[in-house]
């Protein structure tokens, strides 16, 4: 994995305010921009040149959109570096398709590889679609390096959302939401954010693979069933964090720290459609709602050309057909994840990364066949009852305090089974 660009290539930022324009300039014969600079923060949009995107997470589901969308507007994009975590083949399929000299498998070359991708010089945005929390420093590094993030991850904001807007406000870079709720709440709030206009963030769910199962038998569901998500394809993982509703859970507390909001201003709708992806109320008690078809290819377009907007990729609604959409609260007794993401949110700010690290090891306990799915809440709120640690304000301290909590967590799991 050759670095093809010389390291004498300096850049320099200008930026007029926190959320206003930012400029870049190249230094040096090999980095030389000689169109109009794009910016994320301004009407102003590099038409001369492509938007170079560095991918990690090439091969997963949020890859495979990001690649549609690439492929749709490539005269638009460029994709100049990919990762994976250890899917060489099909990373190397994608290399060979897209021409991409730069790659990286985190199973041969672990966080190097995917940092060296985050802050290669030619990047205007670093799409992170990885899982769990392996971005972490990759993010970090290319906020540091002036790049933009754009973040389909939820792990990232909850278990380093301190360290993450941190190194934002010291970065010409901006971090951007891709997760389906997050990017609609960001749309909804684009142009509406003046203090005290915003009353909730209304997070929509559609409930999952078990949502009209009658409580008593979710004891007896099996890993295949858990897999059946009624509206999306996607991982394992957060297939089954659907099923439970602690992907909510983590998606309360990432809406919290990418939006500055408190987690009484953040409220689960569910909606089994999945065409209203999330909403904001105003203090007017008006709403707005982003609406499309559950792909993430909508979400995912609209940070790439961000501000512009291009032909989807995904078919419009038909509004020429029946169309229903329903609204209902979600119950708290089958969906105990919630609560616990709550709790977890008030009872102090390293419970966050507690809740989603106990999550992760019950998950994959379930798909491995070690713990029946009615059992992972309760993991849950175990591990956060015996969790008494801090909040670590460095990486390398949160990675291995991230490290105990599995190991109590297995030790959990274990006296379970």
């Amino acid at each position: 994995m050759e670095n093809i660009f010389p390291a004498d290539c300096e850049k320099s930022y200008s930026r007029h305010n926190n959320h206003g324009v930012f400029t870049v300039e190249d230094h040096g014969s090999a980095c030389v921009d000689t169109g109009p600079v794009f910016t994320l923060n301004s009407s102003v949009y590099k038409k001369n040149n492509k938007r170079k995107i560095a991918l990690l997470g090439a091969t997963g589901s949020v890859g495979g959109s990001t690649l549609k969308v690439i492929r749709e507007h490539c005269d638009e994009l460029e994709l100049i570096g990919i990762a994976a975590g250890s899917r060489g083949e099909a990373l190397d399929t994608i290399a060979r398709e897209f021409n991409v000299r730069n790659t990286a498998l985190f199973s041969r070359d672990g966080f190097e590889g995917l940092e060296r991708l985050a802050t290669l010089p030619e990047a205007d945005i670093v799409l992170v679609a990885t899982t769990g929390t392996v971005a972490l420093r990759a993010v970090l590094a290319a906020l540091a390096a002036g790049k933009d993030v754009a973040l389909a991850n939820k792990e990232t904001m909850v278990v380093g959302g301190h360290l993450v807007k941190a190194a934002e406000r010291l970065s010409p870079g901006r971090v951007y939401p891709i997760d389906s709720e997050h990017n609609a709440i960001f749309q909804c709030l684009e142009g509406n954010r003046a203090h005290g206009n915003v009353q909730r963030l209304l997070l929509t769910a559609s409930g999952g693979a078990f949502r009209d199962i009658p409580a008593e038998k979710l004891q007896d569901v099996t890993v295949e069933d858990a897999l059946r998500h009624p509206n999306w394809s996607m991982g394992p993982k957060i297939t089954v964090d659907c099923a439970t509703m602690a992907n909510k859970g983590l998606e309360i507390i990432e809406a919290c720290r990418l939006f500055d909001m408190s987690p009484d201003q953040i409220e689960v709708v569910i909606h089994p459609q999945s065409i209203v992806h999330s909403m904001v109320e105003f203090c007017d008690n008006t709403i707005l709602a982003q609406m499309s078809l559950p792909s993430m290819t909508f979400a995912i377009q609209h940070i790439l050309l961000y501000p512009e907007r291009k032909p989807g990729v995904y078919e419009a609604i038909d509004f020429t057909k029946a169309l229903s959409l329903d609204f209902s609260p979600p119950d708290m007794d089958r969906y105990p994840c919630l609560r616990l993401a709550r709790e977890a949110l008030i009872t102090g700010e390293a419970f966050p990364m507690v809740y989603n690290t106990a999550n992760e090891a019950a998950v994959n306990a379930f798909l491995n066949r070690k713990l029946p799915f009615s059992a992972i809440p309760g993991i849950i709120e175990d591990t956060l009852e015996s969790f008494t640690g801090e909040l670590p304000n460095n990486v390398e301290d949160l990675f291995e305090a991230e490290k105990e909590v599995y190991v109590k967590v297995k030790s959990i799991i274990c006296n379970y089974t």
